[in-house]
């Protein structure tokens, strides 16, 4: 049996230019917070950042996410227009779907007795507001008034009901219901307005826009009652506000990657009693888009993918940051000397080091953030390969980013292996051949005269397997800088895209773009394992055990199915489901613990009890 024993959430997706909308849990003392990644909806708990789960059953990438008035309930929309009701706890049970706008729905609110959600977003040329009965999905009101797509929306949680919406045509709309009607429509602002929020109290509502303006408005006639100062307001566009609890500060997040507490007083004028600015590097990555006051907890979220907590009741205190990938998690490796810390790449450049049971333990520096297609390390060094023709080594302390240094190879390398024995030593795969490079110098470039797919290198660095588009291995013994081909196995039916060695260096386990694994013995070269057919796409990734007794496959098929070399393939493992849209890297930290990573944006760690 395989049992999830740790996940490292994906953070939410970001644009640049635009705001984004996480919401808390209801309940008091709670910590949980929903946003959206891709089509995943992630419930991260902030006490606990290690407790995250993961709705998956979005068609489309899905946009924003917000738990009903008795927490038991979560409405989730996406970019088609269609808002999916499911439960909050346990295996999250599908209750009710309904396409509610014909385009993008970018904020969605419940009304505070839970029997209606609103949602607001684009609508192409139909409308960009609904209310509905979230039981049966029928209508309750009409919302005219706005040209162009909306932004945000917002339920007054007290009765009389009434809904605010907010957007790019700069109008804030007031409604009143239900059946909701439109009431008045307010134009103070003079950008696009970001976002709209009520009050805990329902007294007060209050809007932030790209003007760098927030106003605040009276929450039962929709007359303007006040403003945020401008004294030491914000110096770019406000993309989200939040209330305090007791509905007397709010929270708002800028551009200008600060964020800001405000006094509101009973006169509607908002006065500054705390500017909170990021502590990271200054760069476009670290503009705020999002926030939410969570209980005591202050939380806000930068462009580039950072969670910081603040403590309300201690501003002073420093916050808790932490971060993950936002995008397809593509190379996974464990370091050897200490295989509870693992280091992770997505295509677009970030490297992250993982602490298994802590988490999050920082982000590896780089001069230059271009995209990743392979990466391999070794204790202190990491070595990665993109899309560029350059291989970079970097240090792998995550501090320092001074000493990387690169090698332009001449063309795009396809696989990187290293020796982990004399890790100097690299072999990095090209199209139609290979390239040896000792340090920061290439040895040699050998054309092998048909089309390389993947390739590894043995730890003391003598022999090389290189997997063909036609799904031979051709195994090569390296002296010097010479290649010298000393078999060719044929096995496979499809283009070999993994090959790795057994730890014990006795086996090697190959994996193919036609389903199939096989593990085969070093020193005869005949296979060891076959039949493992089980996954209905392409293997992407493969791992084994430090003992060298399992091996592990990962696939486009989003399973992990995992295979004890001495015993029948009927008896493996399946990790069904284990990431939405396949398996992009595994890796073993010890003998019972497998770790994955994925197309969405997540990394788990998974325990096996072996029978």
């Amino acid at each position: 049996m395989t049992q999830l024993a740790e996940t490292y959430a994906c953070m939410p997706s970001t644009e640049r230019g635009r705001g984004i909308l996480i919401a808390g849990s209801p309940k008091p003392g709670s910590s949980s917070v929903l946003y959206a990644n891709g089509r995943s909806v992630v419930i991260l708990s902030l006490d606990n950042p290690l407790d995250a789960s993961v709705y998956a059953d979005h068609a489309y990438p899905a946009t924003v996410a917000r738990f009903s008035p008795n927490g038991e309930w979560i409405a989730s929309a996406d970019a088609s227009g269609s808002v999916r009701v499911w439960g909050a706890h346990g295996d999250h049970v599908l209750k009710k779907e309904f396409k509610v706008l014909s385009g993008r729905i970018d904020d969605l609110q419940w009304s505070p007795d839970g029997l209606r959600i609103v949602a607001s977003g684009d609508g192409k040329g139909k409308s960009f507001v609904r209310a509905f009965m979230w039981d049966s999905g029928t209508n309750v009101g009409e919302f005219d008034g706005h040209s162009r797509r909306v932004l945000s929306c917002a339920f007054k949680p007290t009765r009389p009901f009434r809904i605010v919406t907010c957007g790019e045509d700069f109008l804030v709309n007031f409604y009143e219901g239900p059946p909701f009607k439109f009431k008045l429509s307010r134009r103070d602002h003079s950008n696009f307005v970001n976002c709209v929020r009520f009050s805990p109290d329902g007294n007060r509502f209050i809007s932030v826009s790209s003007d760098k303006k927030g106003i605040i408005y009276d929450g039962k006639t929709g007359e303007k009652i006040g403003e945020l100062s401008s004294d030491d307001g914000h110096k770019g566009s406000i993309y989200a506000v939040s209330w305090s609890p007791d509905s007397k500060q709010v929270i708002t997040v800028s551009a200008d990657k600060s964020a800001k507490i405000w006094d509101i007083s009973e006169d509607g004028s908002g006065k500054l009693t705390k500017t909170l600015t990021s502590s990271g590097s200054g760069g476009v990555d670290d503009m705020l888009v999002g926030c939410l006051w969570q209980n005591n907890h202050l939380v806000t979220v930068s462009l580039g993918g950072t969670i910081s907590i603040y403590t309300a009741s201690d501003l002073d205190k420093a916050p808790v940051s932490f971060s993950g990938h936002m995008k397809n998690v593509s190379s996974l490796s464990v370091l050897k000397g200490d295989p509870k810390v693992m280091l992770s790449s997505s295509y677009d450049g970030l490297i992250i080091k993982w602490v298994q049971g802590i988490g999050f333990s920082g982000r590896v520096q780089r001069k230059e953030t271009t995209q990743i297609k392979c990466l391999a390390a070794v204790d202190e060094e990491i070595v990665t390969s993109g899309y560029d023709n350059k291989v970079w080594r970097v240090s792998g302390h995550a501090s320092q980013s001074g000493d990387a240094e690169f090698i332009d190879i001449g063309c795009q390398p396809k696989d990187l292996s290293l020796a982990l024995q004399c890790p100097e030593f690299a072999l990095v795969s090209t199209d139609t051949g290979v390239v040896l490079l000792r340090g920061a110098k290439v040895v040699s470039t050998i054309n092998l005269g048909f089309a390389v797919t993947a390739s590894t290198v043995a730890p003391d660095g003598t022999e090389a397997i290189i997997g063909a588009q036609d799904g031979k291995l051709h195994i090569y013994s390296i002296s010097g800088d010479t290649l010298t081909e000393e078999a060719v196995l044929e096995k496979h039916r499809g283009a070999i895209s993994v090959i790795r060695y057994s730890p014990d260096l006795s086996m090697f386990a190959s994996g193919d773009l036609n389903r199939e694994a096989v593990v085969w013995d070093r020193a005869s070269r005949e296979v060891r394992v076959k039949n493992m057919l089980y996954h209905t796409a392409r293997i992407n990734c493969l791992a084994w055990s430090p003992d060298s007794s399992i091996v592990a496959t990962g696939s486009l098929d989003t399973c992990i199915i995992i295979y004890e070399v001495d015993k029948p393939v009927s008896n493996r493992l399946t990790i069904k489901g284990a990431h939405l849209g396949g398996v992009y890297g595994l890796a073993f930290t010890d003998d019972f613990s497998v770790v994955s990573s994925g197309e969405d944006a997540c990394i788990r760690v998974w325990r096996i009890n072996r029978q």
